[in-house]
């Protein structure tokens, strides 16, 4: 058998019977602390690893002997490279479009194809791309008492003639789904990210096929990193890309409690730093674009595709191995700044074009670039005021931007916060409770943006300790 260059489902093996397994809470293996440690940092597991020692992943891009249902052998079939051809902008959007085509026939064929859209520009190169086909409904959400979102899938919809249907996120849904989602994700991320766990449902009645633009960011742009990083610096440059916020301090103190040899962060950094040397790439940006590919594709963004995998069929066009392969033979210079999607866009749909751009919102593709513009300052600053006022001299409730806002703010999210985090003898177990007070009590009286993130590595662990004690 083999797996995907970037697999959209994560299998897994037992190191002891060389079997392909189900992920199992209940596994008799010991856990990784080590494993777990470097999870709390980053919010996904590194590599191969899970929560067990025994139980790994396969990885990405193998080749796997099997013989009676057992592991023989396990070795890689294809490795990132940097091979850029010597083509211009135009033959390079020309030879996207070509594959892209391509692609989206093949995955889709005749089946009533399902696609979210957003204001960035992944979506919006599905939906130019559909626009061909009859068989399409669209779908997007924002959160409740969230910036205006929808109006850019809505915009596209209209557009591209789709039925289309909005949906908001409501404050507190998490509560309600949080153990079905524990058993769809093992546990493996986090909960506050697969907003669709929402409106799952109401997805799964919609059609056949969801067509999802998952990780066409980092394919089509620069990783924004300087060519000429030593490389101790080039390790430095991902150790502060990986790591979140206030993860690092729950991390050490977890290997501390944990009884780990070694420091944490030295320990990390030597992990990233025997993985870096293994992409055989000289180009940095190529070479972290494929260190993102190999480990946190597989592991953080399709550990949350589970949620629409469970109510219907996942094609993703940007993790198709001829896009990965592709991607290798492109210039760096294309595909800094998305210029492929952009001039892709404005060849095939530019009406699509010239729907805002979400991150540059008012500007489109045709004008964004003035978004930084001394003539645009009075528009943006205005918008800041406007926050500003709103919040603190009207006494309006802030606009919600991120994901644990509608999940850890507010008494209804407190009470389940903290009956989850105190009130589970198997997670007190894991992790002491001192620990868990201290970021809890940072959260609600400090900087909850810092300690947002531990807060729900904190949660994450509590429901495994949980589920592994049924």
């Amino acid at each position: 058998m083999e797996t995907s260059i970037i697999p959209s489902r994560t299998i897994f093996h037992n190191t002891s019977s060389n079997e392909i397994v189900d992920f199992d809470f209940k596994v008799d293996s010991d856990i990784d602390f080590k494993a777990l440690c470097y999870f709390v940092a980053t919010g996904f597991f590194l590599g191969d690893t899970t929560q067990f020692k025994k139980i790994k992943a396969l990885l990405p891009a193998s080749t796997i002997d099997l013989e009676n249902g057992k592991i023989k052998k396990q070795e890689s079939r294809w490795k990132w490279h940097y091979t850029p051809q010597d083509i211009s902008l135009k033959e390079a959007v020309e030879q996207f479009r070509h594959l892209f085509d391509k692609i989206t026939k093949d995955q889709i064929q005749e089946r009533k194809v399902i696609v979210p859209l957003s204001g960035g520009l992944d979506s919006r190169t599905q939906a130019a791309v559909l626009g061909k086909y009859d068989n399409v409904i669209s779908y997007c959400y924002q959160f409740e008492d969230g910036i205006n979102e929808n109006q850019y899938g809505e915009a596209i919809a209209k557009v591209q003639q789709f039925e289309h249907h909005s949906f908001i996120i409501p404050r507190s849904y998490l509560w309600g789904v949080i153990d079905e989602l524990a058993d769809l994700n093992r546990c493996l991320s986090d909960f506050t990210h697969p907003r669709p766990m929402a409106i799952k449902e109401k997805l799964g009645e919609m059609g056949d096929l969801f067509f999802l633009g998952h990780w066409g960011d980092v394919l089509f742009d620069d990783m924004r990193v300087d060519e000429n990083l030593s490389e101790t610096e080039q390790v430095n440059f991902l150790y502060k890309k990986l790591i979140k916020k206030g993860g690092v301090d729950l991390a050490e103190e977890l290997w501390k409690t944990w009884g780990l040899e070694g420091k944490f962060v030295d320990c990390f950094k030597a992990e990233l730093t025997d993985k870096l040397a293994e992409i055989k790439i000289d180009n940095l940006n190529a070479k972290i674009r494929a260190f993102k590919s190999l480990y946190w594709a597989p592991r953080w963004t399709s550990t949350n595709l589970c949620v629409w995998q469970d109510v219907g069929q996942v094609e993703l066009p940007y993790y198709h191995d001829e896009m990965c392969k592709f991607i290798c033979t492109l210039p760096e210079k294309y595909l800094a700044g998305r210029q492929i999607q952009i001039e892709y866009l404005k060849q095939v749909a530019p009406d699509l074009a010239k729907i805002p751009w979400q991150s540059y919102h008012p500007k489109n593709l045709y004008n964004y670039e003035s978004y930084y513009s001394l003539s645009n300052f009075p528009l943006r600053a205005m918008n800041n005021l406007k926050r500003t006022v709103n919040h603190k001299f009207l006494k309006k409730r802030p606009i919600t931007l991120r994901n644990w806002e509608i999940q850890f703010q507010g008494h209804e999210n407190d009470v389940q916060l903290r009956k989850h985090i105190f009130d589970n003898k198997a997670f007190e177990e894991l992790v002491p409770r001192e620990i868990a007070e201290r970021i809890y009590k940072n959260f609600i009286e400090g900087d909850s943006v810092w300690f947002s993130h531990p807060l729900s590595m904190l949660l994450t662990l509590s429901v495994f300790a949980n589920k592994r004690s049924y």
